[in-house]
């Protein structure tokens, strides 16, 4: 292909593209690749020595900007420019007959190996059409029994896995209910051996469990303090934790029925405590008792073996 731009042309054409605005090197590059649509771009080797010797003849001047030389045509530039502004006006429908003829060159060799490209593949595909389509046909065929297999294979698994799934879940669901039905009896048993603890040692003690477990009103006298025995002031132990966990309504989850009986304890302890006052020795009491009750909920709660 011949040279775009004849001698000297190159030359006429960056004093131009500097006199429309102030440009740096790269830009020139970047301007000259779009005029003509892409099909050409000078290199840096083309364009940098080319603005140096512009420069050097005093057609244009640079300043610099950002680390980069951003050249200005001067007023000798442009007074070149105007000398030879019917040489420019031939370079532009030069630029633009050539940017057609490269085009239509291009469109011409596409076009010319595109032709023979489908040529080649269409004969390719007409000499092993009834082979390809015969191997295609069983390939085909064996994919989809393959396909098949697979597909009752995973279907089989994944009704045996929801199966697992609804034994463990149903499994999960009575070993929670147990172990809520395991706990609420602890805590009945213990609710009832706590009253006979509390009972035998008399004062606040006995008004504490009294109040926790329904088993005497606060300010009544204790059986204590007469140093009589009192069937009616101290219920047995199992009647006393049943009353007492009666009123605790059940929810359907362990962990929260649990819960809810631990604070029914706390606030009934606390408000009989509030009530009568604690001495040193009641609490050494209270924390024996209460240790062995929390031992005991503890040991409930675990495994069962």
């Amino acid at each position: 292909m011949p040279p775009v731009f004849a001698h000297g042309r190159l030359r006429l054409y960056l004093l131009k593209l500097l006199d429309e605005a102030p440009r740096h090197g790269y830009e020139v590059i970047r301007l000259l690749e779009e005029r003509f649509q892409g099909l050409y771009a000078p290199s840096a080797g083309t364009v940098y020595p080319r603005l140096a010797k512009l420069e050097a003849e005093g057609l244009v001047t640079y300043a610099s900007e950002g680390g980069r030389k951003v050249y200005s045509i001067t007023e000798a530039g442009r007074a070149e420019l105007a000398d030879r502004g019917g040489e420019l006006a031939d370079l532009e429908l030069e630029i633009r007959d050539s940017v057609s003829e490269l085009a239509a060159e291009i469109r011409a060799d596409v076009s010319g190996a595109a032709g023979d490209l489908r040529r080649e593949m269409r004969a390719a595909a007409n000499a092993s059409a009834a082979q390809v389509e015969d191997e295609s046909w069983k390939v085909a065929k064996e994919e989809f029994r393959k396909a098949k297999a697979e597909w009752k294979e995973q279907a089989r698994r994944a009704k045996d896995e929801s199966r697992r799934a609804r034994e463990e879940a149903q499994q999960a669901r009575r070993q929670a209910k147990e172990a809520q039905d395991r706990a609420r009896e602890e805590v009945q048993r213990i609710a009832g051996q706590l009253q006979e603890q509390f009972a035998k040692s008399g004062g606040v003690l006995g008004s504490l469990a009294g109040a926790w477990l329904g088993g005497s009103t606060p300010g009544a006298p204790n059986p204590s303090d007469t140093g009589k025995p009192s069937d009616t002031a101290k219920p047995s132990a199992a009647g006393a934790g049943a009353d007492w966990a009666r009123d605790v309504p059940e929810t359907g989850d362990p962990a929260r029925d649990l819960d809810r009986l631990l604070d029914r304890f706390r606030d009934d302890i606390r408000d009989a405590a509030r009530d009568h006052g604690v001495g040193a020795e009641q609490l050494a009491q209270a924390r024996s008792h209460l240790a062995e009750a929390a031992a005991r909920i503890a040991a409930t709660l675990g495994p069962r073996r």
